[in-house]
């Protein structure tokens, strides 16, 4: 998972250069611009993208990884 979160920062960082919508004027709802809708989805990706790093590609700290090891010890 952590090559996938990798994967997922790389595409946000191509799909954020978006300098083809910023003259078009079309409203999506009537008053939302596209470019910032657009950017609104980003941040929506980025936020996922982050939680998705915290939970598969975060180290884990040393003490709790020696606490993880001496349970599994102890539970066998």
């Amino acid at each position: 998972m952590k090559y996938v979160v990798w994967g997922m920062v790389l595409f946000l960082l191509i799909i954020h250069q978006d300098n083809w919508l910023w003259e078009n004027n079309k409203l999506v709802f009537g008053f939302f611009p596209i470019a910032l809708l657009y950017h609104a989805g980003i941040s929506i990706l980025a936020a996922i993208t982050w939680y998705m790093a915290t939970i598969f590609a975060w180290p884990i700290d040393e003490d709790e990884e020696q606490q993880i090891i001496d349970q599994e010890g102890a539970a066998q």
